[in-house]
């Protein structure tokens, strides 16, 4: 019984751990020179290569799908990325989406960019 419970203890860590790893968590950062990734959202859906869907709660999160967690601190996300003015100085551009179903990678040349 003890093993089982050990076992069962150990199972929930890794899968915890597992989610926190691969999930699209992001926080936006204040100067350019803080984020990974620089970011442009563009105006309609056909320009973007990643269609994001912003989830509600952070166990929505996806894994490099689009399906976007806005953290409240730094230290939570996976990737820090800055929201820049001209799309000459994206590395990103996404479009926002309005259902989960609508998220994806349009260029998936650009998939290694969130990694």
């Amino acid at each position: 019984m003890k093993k089982v419970l050990v076992l069962a203890a150990v199972l929930a860590i890794v899968l915890f751990f597992s989610n926190n790893i691969f999930a699209q968590k992001v926080f936006s950062v204040q100067y350019e020179s803080q984020a990974q990734v620089k970011v442009f959202v563009v105006s309609y859906e056909s320009q973007a290569d990643l269609c994001v869907y912003k989830e509600q709660y952070e166990s929505q999160a996806g894994n490099n799908d689009g399906k976007w967690f806005f953290e409240d601190y730094e230290s939570q996300a996976k990737k820090k990325i800055f929201f820049v003015d001209y799309e000459s100085q994206a590395d990103l551009k996404i479009f926002f989406v309005d259902y989960e179903s609508q998220a994806g990678w349009k260029n998936k040349s650009k998939f290694a960019t969130m990694e």
